[in-house]
């Protein structure tokens, strides 16, 4: 693995560097109390291309290579998670599974406006009752003709309700004594689908910027050619995204982690107790460097995904890895970074405890650390704990 960037990795580093500071850092508590981001910035992240990062020019994206895609991600990720989050669901868990998936007219129909910024996407999975357990879905999809009728609810989606496009899961049929995951299928439902309903989940710990909704599928009808992929393989595209979807979260826990060293050597420099800054104190040096180790182990086990996926390689047990790693790793880095900032770093006037809140829920989303821990020791043993 190489781990120096080239130079247009390093120009797009300093393009989403520059761009968040200009246009993410100075609104991020804002649109944290309001509970929503300014929807302008998704124009303005399109107009840039890292809403097409990694897709093929030919349908509209913007080409690169998935680590420079993990460079723009950590950069949003230290400005703000909730930006992040658009990027990571529009792009990372819809446009890249059209683009993997999709056939020719799906990726004609969705690709360019997505890379744009025109439309957005988002990921319908989870259920009110199926999170981790996602094979046991419940949401239906029955064939009408050359149709299919969709009923049923999904839970926590990110984007859900500023999306036009929903890829969503729903199980088209299983056979007696077949494991569930093999009746799932995948469609590109449009957002503006009669029966389809929206409702935004307010009041969340974290992540308080981005559009989070409940969706209620009843007698949903799209075509046929909506289906993604082949009919019954729905859990493999679910799982296909969520493998490249989970170096996405790592790199904006990294991100999360970096802003958080950045606040607490930056206050550590000025506040002063006992005669003299809190750096001179060698507890306080102490979480300063325990943050510093969290953010480049978690930075260097996300470029190796990167790396993986760019050469060809298999990355599924590394995403796992990362992923787990970075998002615990985003906890205690923000945990560490107040605890330098002590009470003020418990009012939102500075901004450690937003990188607490919303770094807590990366190890809930895109299967939790506990599930990261079962597939890493699949993985090691061959045996399937669950």
């Amino acid at each position: 693995m190489n781990l120096e960037l080239s130079e247009e990795q390093s120009a797009v580093r300093r393009l989403a560097r520059e761009f968040a500071e200009r246009e993410i850092v100075p609104y991020a508590a804002e649109w944290d109390r309001a509970e929503s981001v300014d929807r302008a910035v998704v124009k303005k992240l399109g107009a840039l291309g890292f809403l097409g990062l990694t897709v093929p020019e030919e349908y509209g994206g913007s080409g690169g290579d998935h680590l420079a895609y993990v460079l723009v991600t950590e950069e949003l990720g230290r400005a703000d998670s909730a930006v992040r989050g658009i990027v990571s669901v529009s792009l990372g868990l819809v446009a890249k599974t059209i683009a993997a998936w999709g056939t020719e007219e799906h990726k004609r129909a969705w690709l360019p406006r997505l890379c744009s910024g025109d439309a957005l996407g988002c990921f319908g999975l989870t259920e009110p009752g199926t999170g981790s357990d996602a094979a046991n879905l419940t949401t239906r999809a029955v064939r009408e003709g050359d149709s299919y009728v969709l009923h049923g609810n999904k839970m926590f989606i990110s984007n859900g309700t500023w999306a036009d496009v929903v890829l969503l899961f729903a199980r088209t049929g299983a056979e007696p004594g077949e494991p569930a995951h093999r009746g799932i299928s995948a469609f590109l439902v449009p957002a503006d689908a009669p029966g389809l309903t929206r409702s935004e989940v307010h009041g969340k710990l974290g992540l308080r910027g981005q559009a989070t909704a409940e969706l209620v599928l009843d007698g949903v009808r799209v075509p046929a050619s909506a289906m993604l992929g082949p009919e019954g393989k729905g859990f493999s595209v679910a799982m296909s995204a969520l493998a490249k979807g989970r170096m996405s979260v790592a790199a904006g826990c990294v991100g999360i982690a970096q802003a958080a060293l950045d606040a607490a050597v930056s206050y550590a420099a000025h506040r002063e107790q006992f005669g003299k800054p809190i750096a001179h104190h060698q507890l306080v040096q102490e979480l300063i460097a325990d943050i510093s180790v969290d953010v480049d182990a978690a930075r260097l086990l996300t470029w190796r995904v990167a790396d993986l996926i760019d050469r060809g390689r298999p990355f599924a047990t590394e995403s796992s890895t990362a992923k787990l790693f970075a998002s615990e790793a985003a906890v205690r880095a923000a945990g560490n970074a107040l605890q330098v900032h002590g009470g003020y770093g418990y009012i939102d006037e500075y901004p450690t405890g937003k990188l607490l809140r919303d770094a807590r829920v990366a190890t809930l989303y895109e299967g939790t650390s506990q599930i990261q821990k079962l597939l890493i020791g699949r993985a090691l043993t061959g045996v399937s704990a669950f």
